[in-house]
C-alpha cells in the first residue's frame, strides 16, 4: 500500500508545471486504483473496454478514466458512459463513431488524435501526413459531440533515446502546425500526451502535457494478465 503513495509522490515531485500525471491502471486490480486515488491520483489510464467498464463503478465518481488503448468500434457504446477521454482517436471512422455515440449519450467527450510516429507497425494511429491531409479536408470540423483536445502517440520501444526524442519531436512539431491551422481558433486544442514510465523524461522536454505511467506506480502487471506468448 505505502509503495503506490510512495512512488506517486516521487513522479508527480518531478513533473513540471503544466504537466500532468495519468495513472496507467491498465490490469491492476481495483484496490491498487484505490490506493492510487486516496494519495490524490484522480487520472486513470485504461485500455480495454470491458475492463474499464467493470472498473469504473467501483471507484468515486470523480475519477477521470483516460481509454489509452487500441479502441474497437464496437466497444465504443459500452465506454461511453464512464470515459473523461479517449486519448486514441487513430482514424476519422473512429471519431465519427465516438460522435454519433456521443450525441447518443447526450455528451460531449475529449480526444485525442493518435499519431503513428514508432517504428512498429503494430502500433495504432493517423501517419502524420495522413492526419495533415485529413484536417485539411475539414475531417475534424463541426463535432457538436466530440472536443479534440490534442495528440497523443507512442514512441518505438527502444533503448536509443535520440530516436525517441526525434519522434517526439515529429509529433510536437504536428501539433504545432495543427495549432497554427486547424484548430487556431480552438481554446481546447493545447493537450500533447506522450510519455511512459521509460521515456517521459524526454517527451517532457519535447512539448507533452500529459504522460501516462504505469509500471512505475504500480510495478509490473500481475503475471495473470499478461498475454499468452
Amino acid at each position: 500500500m505505502k509503495a503506490i503513495a510512495e512512488n506517486l509522490k516521487r513522479i508527480k515531485a518531478q513533473l513540471p508545471q503544466g504537466v500532468e500525471l495519468v495513472a496507467v491502471s491498465k490490469f491492476h486490480p481495483v484496490d491498487d486504483i484505490k490506493q492510487a486515488y486516496d494519495a490524490g491520483q484522480r487520472r486513470f489510464g485504461e485500455s480495454r473496454a470491458q475492463e474499464l467498464v467493470e472498473k469504473a463503478p467501483q471507484l468515486p465518481d470523480d475519477v477521470q478514466w483516460h481509454f489509452i488503448g487500441h479502441l474497437q468500434k464496437n466497444k465504443v457504446r459500452a465506454i461511453m458512459p464512464v470515459v473523461s477521454m479517449i486519448e486514441s482517436i487513430d482514424s476519422v471512422a473512429l471519431l465519427q463513431l465516438v460522435e454519433k455515440e456521443a450525441r447518443r449519450a447526450k455528451r460531449v467527450v475529449d480526444v485525442l488524435l493518435q499519431v503513428h510516429v514508432a517504428q512498429e507497425t503494430t502500433k495504432s494511429g493517423f501517419y502524420v501526413d495522413e492526419l495533415l491531409e485529413a484536417a485539411e479536408q475539414g475531417a475534424f470540423d463541426n463535432l457538436e459531440h466530440v472536443r479534440i483536445c490534442g495528440l497523443m502517440a507512442m514512441a518505438t520501444l527502444t533503448d536509443d533515446m535520440e530516436q525517441v526524442a526525434q519522434e517526439f519531436d515529429v509529433v510536437r512539431r504536428t501539433f504545432i502546425t495543427l495549432s497554427d491551422t486547424c484548430f487556431d481558433e480552438s481554446d481546447a486544442f493545447n493537450q500533447l500526451s506522450m510519455g511512459m514510465s521509460d521515456d517521459w523524461q524526454v517527451a517532457v522536454k519535447h512539448g507533452s502535457t500529459l504522460v501516462r505511467i504505469g509500471t512505475a506506480i504500480f510495478g509490473a502487471r500481475p503475471a495473470k494478465s499478461r498475454p499468452a506468448k
